[in-house]
Parts: C-alpha cells; sequence; structure tokens
C-alpha cells in the first residue's frame, strides 16, 4: 500500500510520532557505525536520517513506493540513496547490507511475509532485519480514539484492528515465519503533546493512511457525527497522547 499523499500531510498527520520513534528504533535495532543499512518504506524520512546520523550517508541506502516519499527523502538528505520501490522488490542483490529495517511499514505491506522475506534476502547472512508496528490492535496506538470512536458509530468498520503485526507477537510470529531466526520482540513508546482538540482532529482531515481515508469518504453529517464523538472521549483543553509500537528483530541465518 503507498500513500498518495505529500509529504507535509504525512509529516502533520504521523510525524509528530514518528519522528521521536524513529531514534528509539533505530537505536533498539542496534545500527552502529560500519554497518550498511537499509530503511525500507523509508516516508518522510525520519528513520533514514536517524541511520545517517549513526552510520554516515554512504552507508545508507532507502525505498519506499510512493514516489512523494521518495522526493521528500532525497530533499531532506540529498547524498543518500533513495529509490522508488516496494518492499517485496527490492531493488539490490543479495547479501548487501547488515541491517534492514522497516519503520510503521509492515501492517500496510500486501504481503507481509513476503516483504519480510525479501529483506532478508537483500541481508548479509549474520546480519539484522528489524521492523516496528503501531499497537492498532490494542488500546495504546497513536489513533487509538479515531478508531474507538469509529467503531462506536460504525460497529463493522475493522479499522487497522486486523491488520498484520498490530498486534502483541503478531511481528515475532510474522519474523519467524519469513525464516529469520533468534527473534526478540519489545515494544517502544513515544508521547506527543496537544494544545487543543482541534490540533489534534485536522490531520485526520488529510486523507493519509485507512483513518484519514475513512474519514474522507464520511459523508459531512458523518464526519460530523464522528468529531462529536472523539471531543467526548478526549480530556477538554490541552493533553497528551502516548503511542505504543511492537517491534521485532530478527537473524538472517
Amino acid at each position: 500500500m503507498s500513500f498518495d499523499v505529500t509529504a507535509d500531510a504525512y509529516l502533520s498527520f504521523m510525524g509528530r510520532y514518528s519522528e521521536p520513534l524513529a531514534g528509539l528504533f533505530a537505536d533498539w535495532s542496534g545500527v552502529r557505525r560500519g554497518q550498511r543499512a537499509l530503511d525500507v518504506g523509508c516516508g518522510a524520512g525520519a528513520l533514514t536520517e536517524q541511520l545517517v546520523m549513526r552510520l554516515g550517508a554512504p552507508a545508507v541506502a532507502a525505498v519506499d513506493p510512493s514516489a512523494s516519499f521518495v522526493s521528500a527523502t532525497q530533499q531532506r538528505l540529498a547524498t543518500v540513496d533513495v529509490q522508488q520501490a516496494g518492499a517485496e522488490l527490492l531493488p539490490f542483490a543479495d547479501a548487501q547490507f547488515d541491517a534492514v529495517l522497516a519503520q510503521l511499514v509492515i501492517h500496510l505491506m500486501p504481503d507481509a511475509v513476503a516483504g519480510l522475506r525479501e529483506m532478508a534476502r537483500v541481508t548479509k547472512p549474520g546480519g539484522l532485519v528489524s521492523a516496528c508496528v503501531w499497537d492498532h490492535a490494542g488500546e495504546h496506538g497513536p489513533l487509538a480514539t479515531f478508531w474507538n470512536a469509529v467503531h462506536d458509530l460504525d460497529p463493522d468498520e475493522p479499522g487497522e484492528a486486523t491488520m498484520p503485526g498490530t498486534s502483541d507477537g503478531d511481528l515475532a510470529a510474522l519474523f519467524s515465519s519469513a525464516g529469520l531466526v533468534e527473534v526478540e520482540a519489545s515494544s517502544l513508546t513515544v508521547t506527543r503533546h496537544y494544545d487543543s482538540f482541534d490540533e489534534w482532529w485536522q490531520p485526520y482531515l488529510l486523507g493519509v493512511g485507512p483513518a484519514g481515508a475513512y474519514a474522507a469518504e464520511l459523508s459531512d453529517a458523518e464526519r460530523s457525527a464522528l468529531r462529536a464523538r472523539c471531543v467526548e472521549l478526549l480530556p477538554a483543553g490541552a493533553f497528551d497522547v502516548s503511542a505504543l509500537a511492537w517491534c521485532a528483530r530478527g537473524v538472517v541465518a
């Protein structure tokens, strides 16, 4: 699944979570100088930038299926090799990287196991594949309040809860199915502040991801009802949202 939106729209919607998560995820994945790393599904370049900080630009490559995100990452990190490609068909020969990472991407892949196998293919034997996905199946993802409000009004809407990797233990199972060994799992949490409800609500109107697509397809009356329900579920005034991401890493045999 690619996002047919601008990088600025994505950053407004998810950047306040994905940017701080990127540093935590790069640290948890154990990337270190001397390695060569690939960022799969680089989006606007948050994780790519963190990899460059640790490894240097010549040691980092990135791919994304969306042309707008490829362009944004190229502008952000002009000396990094950024190419347009999906995870299931990476434009690299076998065993090219010491570490291959995917931040907030696995659940959007048409075939998550195939994507992980392809990530493993371009990783050197003994190298590491690592991924993280928000807790969309639980109550601790960044979009939990939005989807809870949706389900209150539209109980049959699945939201993102059924997507791969979004529940505790799911990522690790996908890694094992893809043939990775020594699989480890954990979680990471970031907390972001909102000064008002409107600051929280407006990014949902930008059409980004499954949540934005859902909001865009509603009638004006349905969207107003959803907004009102979200108001009821969130604190008045300023508030914080904590977002948990499930993580898994595995070694290429």
